[in-house]
C-alpha cells in the first residue's frame, strides 16, 4: 500500500470513528485529545519560576474571523493566566509572508522560537542546516504524540526525529454557493468541460464564478496540481519527473496547462486575482460574492462561521478530457509549527507548544473547525451541531482513494519558486504550454545539478 493511500485511509478512518462517536484516541486520559488536558503544563518551569520569558510564535493565523485565529488566541489567554511569567508573543502572517520572512529569518539564523513550515521537501533543507529542534521529548510529554492521526507525523521526521507537529490533513475540494448555482440555473459538474460552461454561464449572469487569492501563488499551484493529477490519470507526475521517467514536457503537463488557460480565458476568476491574498480571496466566497472555491478543507470551519453557512455544498473537481478519478485528491498534511534549536527559552516553548497541541483538538471542535485537522477528534460531529456542508465533507474523506502532495512540498525550493511564478503568470497573460513545460524543465535541470 502505497504511502499517499495509507495516509488517507488513516484519514478516512479517524474522521468514521469520530462521526459515530468513537472514544479510539482517548484511552490515556493524559494523551486524549478530548480530555481536559489544560492541566499539561500545570507544573511550571522549575529552574526559572519568576523569570520573565517572551516567546514569540510566528504563526499562519491572521484573519481574525477564522476559527482558528481565534482558537490561538483563547489558548494563548488562557496560558497567559495560567503562567503570568510568561508572554506568548503572536506574529500572525499570511502564508507567503511568512514564508519569505523565515526564509529571511534562517539565513541570519534567527528562527522565531515557534514557527511555521510544510511537510517533507519544503522543511528538509531547514533540518539539513539545523535550524529546527527534535520534539521527541515534546512529544512523549503528556501522551501528546498520540493524540496525532496514525503515520501523520511520518512527513515531518527525519532520521528518526519529528521536527514539526501538524495542525492539519486535508484534501481539496471544491465548495460551491448553492444559491447563486441556482439563480444561474447551473448544476453540479461532473466533468471539467462541463465545469467550464458553467463558469461561462455564471460570468453571463454578472457571478464571479471561482474566488481564488492568487498573491498568495500556492493557491493557483493547488488548482493546477489536482489538473495534473487528472490529466496525468492519477498520482505520481512529479515523482515521475525525480525518477526521470517523465519530464516536465510530458503531455501529461502541457494538457494541464492547456486547461488551466481555458479557465482563465472564460473568466473563471474575479478581476485582479493576483492582488488578492488567500483571506481577500476566501472571503470573497464567505460574502456570497463568487459561486465556487476551490480549497483544502481546512477552509470549512471558516466557511461555518460566514455569512454563506447553510448555502454551501462541496464536490471533488472533475475528470478532464475524460483522465483520472474524482476520488483522487490534492492531499495536505496541513503547516506545522517547529521551535527553533536556537531558542533561549527552549524547555518553556517546548511547555507551550505541548499545551497548545494538547487543547487544539477539543476548542477546535467547539469551535466547528475540527474538520481537516490532523489530531483524533473525540467527537460527534452530528450532534454537537456541524453543518451539512461539514458532514459532506467528512463523506468525501471516506471516498479517497489517494492522490499528490502540493509542488513545492516534492520538489526543491529552487524549482518551486519558479513553478509558483510561472502558474501565477497564467492568470495575466497567456502562454503556449510548450513555453511553460520548457521553463519549468529548465529550473528543474538547474536546480539538480
Amino acid at each position: 500500500m502505497s504511502k499517499w493511500v495509507s495516509l488517507a485511509l488513516a484519514t478516512t478512518l479517524v474522521l468514521s470513528l469520530a462521526a459515530c462517536g468513537s472514544n479510539s484516541g482517548s484511552k490515556d486520559n493524559k494523551g486524549s485529545a478530548n480530555s481536559g488536558s489544560a492541566n499539561a503544563t500545570d507544573k511550571p518551569a522549575e529552574k526559572t519560576p519568576d523569570k520573565k520569558i517572551t516567546i514569540t510564535f510566528q504563526n499562519i493565523y491572521p484573519d481574525p474571523t477564522d476559527p482558528k485565529n481565534q482558537i490561538m488566541k483563547k489558548l494563548v489567554d488562557q496560558y497567559h493566566a495560567d503562567h503570568p511569567n510568561i508572554t506568548i508573543e503572536l506574529d500572525s502572517l499570511n502564508t507567503d509572508q511568512q514564508k519569505l520572512k523565515l526564509k529571511t529569518q534562517a539565513a541570519s539564523k534567527e528562527v522565531p522560537d515557534i514557527t511555521i513550515v510544510n511537510p517533507a521537501a519544503q522543511m528538509k533543507p531547514f533540518v539539513d542546516a539545523k535550524l529546527f529542534a527534535p520534539l521527541n521529548d515534546m512529544l512523549d510529554q503528556n501522551g501528546l504524540g498520540a493524540t496525532f492521526q496514525e503515520g501523520l507525523l511520518d512527513w515531518y521526521s527525519f532520521d528518526g526525529n519529528t521536527y514539526a507537529v501538524p495542525d492539519g490533513n486535508n484534501i481539496a475540494v471544491v465548495y460551491y454557493n448553492k444559491e447563486l448555482f441556482e439563480q444561474a440555473g447551473v448544476k453540479v459538474p461532473t466533468t471539467f468541460e462541463e465545469m467550464l460552461e458553467v463558469v461561462k454561464t455564471l460570468k453571463s449572469k454578472g457571478i464571479t464564478p471561482i474566488a481564488i487569492g492568487e498573491k498568495d501563488s500556492w493557491t493557483g499551484s493547488f488548482l493546477f496540481m489536482n489538473m495534473v493529477l487528472r490529466t496525468n490519470g492519477g498520482p505520481g507526475f512529479l515523482q515521475d519527473v525525480v525518477d526521470k521517467k517523465k519530464t516536465f514536457e510530458d503531455p501529461a503537463f502541457t494538457e494541464a496547462v492547456d486547461a488551466f488557460e481555458s479557465l482563465v480565458a472564460a473568466g473563471a476568476f474575479q478581476e485582479g486575482a493576483t492582488s488578492f491574498d488567500y483571506n481577500a480571496g476566501e472571503n470573497l466566497f464567505k460574502t456570497g460574492k463568487s459561486a465556487m472555491y476551490f480549497m483544502g478543507t481546512w477552509a470549512t470551519g471558516g466557511i461555518e462561521t460566514s455569512s454563506v453557512n447553510g448555502k454551501v455544498g462541496v464536490f471533488k473537481f472533475p475528470t478532464i478530457n475524460g483522465k483520472g478519478d474524482p476520488n483522487e485528491f490534492m492531499l495536505a498534511p496541513g503547516s506545522a509549527f517547529a521551535i527553533s534549536a536556537d531558542s533561549e527559552h527552549l524547555q518553556e516553548t517546548k511547555d507551550f507548544l505541548n499545551y497548545f497541541m494538547l487543547n487544539f483538538p477539543k476548542e477546535t471542535f467547539e469551535a466547528k473547525g475540527a474538520v481537516g485537522i490532523g489530531q483524533v477528534v473525540d467527537g460527534d460531529f452530528k450532534a454537537a451541531g456541524y453543518s451539512d456542508m461539514a458532514m459532506e465533507v467528512l463523506g468525501l474523506f471516506k471516498e479517497v482513494k489517494g492522490g499528490d502532495l502540493a509542488f513545492d512540498n516534492t520538489m526543491n525550493p529552487g524549482t518551486a519558486q519558479v513553478h509558483l511564478n510561472s502558474i501565477q503568470n497564467l492568470f495575466v497573460q497567456k502562454k503556449d504550454a510548450s513555453e511553460v513545460a520548457k521553463e519549468h524543465q529548465t529550473a528543474y535541470e538547474d536546480n539538480n545539478k
